[in-house]
């Protein structure tokens, strides 16, 4: 089977996403970033798979660097060089016989370069939908765990329990 990665063109889910897309609108580009990143995060956790952002340097110049927050890999592109085409040439370099790469972005141009490298694609939208399916999953596993040792609707008190307990113990 083949290790699942996904490379997210960031400032593409920025201006799709309504809450980062309100913050974007808001001059709070850098909590509409760290925004990403944390969802991002939480999704790559749950669901198992290594997730590469990628900023355009165009909108934040003399920041190109390389780093990793929340266990993603995060990048800002070379001044001269966009999102898109850093994208597309990592998309290519790294699908492989062992890696399957997907990328997310709503770029139509974009998404015809990633199928014609074998790569396989997801939409701005679909991304956002498959995250708040996962959050819904966690919050449901959550759940589910602070209940595993609830004992609903017993008629017994704790000291009845107790006492209970107690006597079983004595007899075996």
């Amino acid at each position: 089977m083949k290790n699942p990665l996904l490379i997210v063109d960031g400032y593409n889910m920025i201006g799709a996403w309504p809450e980062l897309v309100l913050l974007k609108n808001q001059d709070r580009l850098e909590d509409a970033r760290e925004a990403l990143l944390h969802r991002l995060s939480n999704y790559s956790k749950y669901e198992g798979l290594k997730i590469i952002v990628v900023f355009d340097a165009q909108l934040v110049p003399g920041v190109t660097q390389s780093y990793t927050k929340y266990q993603l890999e995060v990048i800002f592109t070379e001044e001269g060089e966009t999102a898109d085409s850093y994208i597309e040439r990592v998309a290519g370099e790294l699908n492989n016989r062992l890696t399957q790469v997907t990328v997310a972005t709503s770029d139509l141009a974009e998404q015809w370069v990633i199928f014609s490298q074998g790569a396989l694609r997801t939409s701005a939208r679909e991304l956002y939908k498959s995250i708040e399916k996962t959050e819904k999953d966690i919050h449901q596993h959550q759940t589910d765990l602070s209940f595993k040792d609830f004992r609903r609707n017993s008629p017994w008190t704790a000291e009845q329990l107790a006492e209970l307990n107690k006597k079983l113990h004595d007899l075996s």
